[in-house]
């Protein structure tokens, strides 16, 4: 088993009183979209999965100097992880191996719908001339998450079946909006704004107790992001609103997020 130290270099003294270089740390990214970054150049030439080669696996690889197989995918599920994505892409967990020795895991976001509820909360005029997403959608979102937390406790179990030897980080999600919100910079009334960070943070409480109870480690994105979210002016924001002011997908990371990203998952791996 290869053991990661800092620079994740190791030499062996051989018979010969020479000294061999291990061989390139094994590193496999799971996840969704904020792992895989859409539309942040250059993007993947297998469109499928909107990836780019800029996103926090890459960060990561490049700083530990691993062999990277990313296999995040934009809009992927929990299901993705054993399934075939579009009856095409073959299961995320296929990239595991025995010998993998790092697994960092985004995921959550989408089983429980969170892109298309933060759509549904815009509102371009105040209150109380359109209708709360709040008031809307209840308790709704929150029951998912509570759905979704053995399936993704299942995954992690398989995750260290299939890759015994591996260190396993499971990240949270971003801090998108500040307390209150930034109503009308970004259009989304104060308490909807409360009520969408509320549900996801939910969905990285829920990753970090099951990282904790399945042997992995958790990267806190909600704390990198405090202060960088898309209520920030554009040249410190990690995460985009609405309308992007960077290359990136809107309510994703960009490039300079994703650098943030990579630099706490590199810190956790080490």
């Amino acid at each position: 088993m290869r053991v990661l130290v800092a620079g994740l270099v190791v030499a062996a003294v051989v018979s010969s009183g020479g000294v061999a270089a291990a061989e390139p740390l094994e590193y496999v990214a799971m996840g969704d979209s904020a792992a895989a970054g859409p539309l942040i150049p250059t993007q993947d030439p297998n469109l499928l999965c909107l990836r780019s080669n800029r996103n926090y696996p890459a960060v990561v690889a490049d700083a530990l100097g691993a062999e990277l197989t990313d296999v995040t995918c934009s809009g992927a599920v929990t299901d993705d992880f054993a399934g075939s994505r579009f009856g095409i892409l073959p299961p995320q967990f296929d990239a595991l191996r025995p010998s993998t020795d790092l697994v960092s895991v985004t995921i959550g976001a989408n089983d429980i719908g969170l892109f298309g509820a933060a759509l549904s909360c815009i509102n371009f005029l105040p209150e109380p001339a359109g209708v709360s997403c709040a008031d809307r959608l209840g308790n709704g979102p929150a029951k998912a998450v509570d759905a979704w937390t053995s399936e993704f406790s299942a995954a992690l179990a398989e995750i260290r079946r299939r890759a015994p030897h591996a260190t396993v980080l499971v990240t949270g999600y971003g801090t998108y909006v500040r307390p209150g919100g930034c109503y009308p910079r970004q259009p989304v009334w104060a308490r909807d704004a409360d009520y969408l960070q509320g549900v996801m943070n939910k969905v990285s409480a829920v990753a970090k107790a099951q990282a904790t109870k399945n042997g992995a480690r958790f990267v806190d994105f909600a704390a990198v992001t405090v202060g960088h979210d898309i209520c920030a002016d554009p040249a410190d924001r990690y995460l985009e609103g609405l309308v992007p002011t960077a290359p990136a997908a809107p309510l994703h990371p960009n490039a300079q997020g994703m650098a943030a990203f990579g630099k706490a998952v590199t810190a956790a791996a080490r």
